[in-house]
């Protein structure tokens, strides 16, 4: 047996004590540590709660910093309206193709971009989509109503000309009545007027994507789920489609992002997205690791095989880097305020290059050599 000096006992609980707060510390100090390169005006992050809206919360937020680079002042503007009218166009593509085709709650970029070319926006304050007493947006019951009624219609031997006043109605019910006007600026404005004000031209907007199954520097209709418009998206190879993304984002303009968001490197309550060597690293949200290689092959393979999905949109407001010296770009997210960066994420270059099924950006933002100014 061994018997300790009290002096003895007292230096080796200051050893485990020190022990203790190494370890404590090391623990502490091993976290991702961003400098950010480049900001971009953004307005404050939302949430589209229990809803399949994240392209409505994207695109409005990426059109919201449009028109502040436009010199425009801030506005928070109705990402319910746009998916109103989304629905509705859902609704007579659903019938006309009687049943066999897509009806859901998601959508693409571009499909706000055709909202605002055809009916115009207007602001959260004059259409929330929130009826009465409720604070949060919930879609689950109304769509599953919505299909239901439509499945109904086209069972019928023959469609009358009243399902879309019927369908408008249940619309109403759910998300409230569209005002035809509503005050802005001082003035009396429409949707549409209040577009035409902001000089907002679907033209001046363009879809990119990068997959060897197409012809680079062509358009072609994006095999995805939710592309139910048939939108073109202008394909390039994938070191084009980075370096527009970095010209956009150095030059002020943001970016829609549209990608895959299932793999065990994201996680927005860490507020990071890493796309992993290793992964089963036990570390990969306390700091830097080593990650994948992305090519245009591998690339390619992960679209072809689900890997990668259309699962989620998101806007890119800026560039970071960490202290290792690698590349994230700052994305606003659509979930709310949660995880440490208060509903923004960081996301690394590799995933970027990986996961990215498309995005859409202003034309006055592309390379040089990329689609048609």
């Amino acid at each position: 047996m061994i018997f300790l000096s009290f002096r003895q006992i007292e230096i080796m609980k200051k050893i485990i004590f020190s022990l203790i707060l190494c370890t404590t510390l090391s623990t502490v100090c091993a976290q991702y540590k961003f400098k950010h390169t480049k900001d971009l005006e953004c307005t404050e992050v939302k949430s589209q709660d229990r809803t399949g809206t994240c392209w409505s919360f994207a695109t409005s937020s990426f059109i919201e910093s449009e028109l502040m680079r436009m010199g425009h002042d801030e506005v928070n503007l109705s990402e319910i309206f746009v998916v109103r009218n989304i629905y509705k166009d859902k609704a007579r593509n659903y019938v006309l193709r009687q049943g066999k085709a897509n009806f859901s709650q998601g959508s693409l970029a571009h499909d706000l971009i055709n909202v605002v070319a055809e009916h115009g926006i207007m602001p959260d304050k004059d259409y929330s989509g929130l009826i009465g007493d409720a604070e949060k947006h919930d879609h689950s019951e109304m769509e599953a109503g919505l299909k239901g009624f439509l499945d109904g219609v086209i069972k019928q031997r023959r469609v009358s000309d009243k399902w879309e006043e019927a369908f408008d109605g249940i619309l109403d019910a759910y998300l409230g009545e569209v005002p035809s006007e509503f005050e802005w600026k001082g003035d009396r404005y429409s949707a549409k007027k209040m577009a035409k004000a902001m000089n907002l031209k679907a033209d001046d907007y363009i879809n990119l994507t990068s997959f060897t199954h197409h012809p680079f520097n062509e358009e072609f209709i994006l095999e995805i789920p939710d592309n139910y418009s048939n939108g073109a998206f202008y394909n390039v190879e994938l070191e084009k489609m980075m370096a527009s993304i970095d010209n956009a984002v150095d030059k002020g303009y943001s970016v829609a992002w549209d990608g895959d968001v299932s793999e065990k490197g994201f996680d927005a309550k860490e507020g990071i997205a890493v796309l992993p060597f290793d992964s089963k690293r036990e570390d990969l949200f306390q700091e830097p690791g080593e990650e994948m290689s992305v090519t245009q092959e591998n690339r390619q393979v992960a679209f072809e095989s689900y890997s990668t999905t259309d699962d989620h949109l998101m806007h890119i407001v800026g560039k970071a880097k960490d202290q290792k010296g690698t590349t994230y770009y700052i994305i606003k997210n659509s979930w709310g305020d949660r995880g440490p960066y208060e509903g923004y994420i960081y996301m690394s270059e590799a995933y970027v290059r990986m996961k990215t099924v498309s995005v859409m950006m202003h034309k006055d933002a592309l390379i040089e050599d990329v689609g048609e100014r």
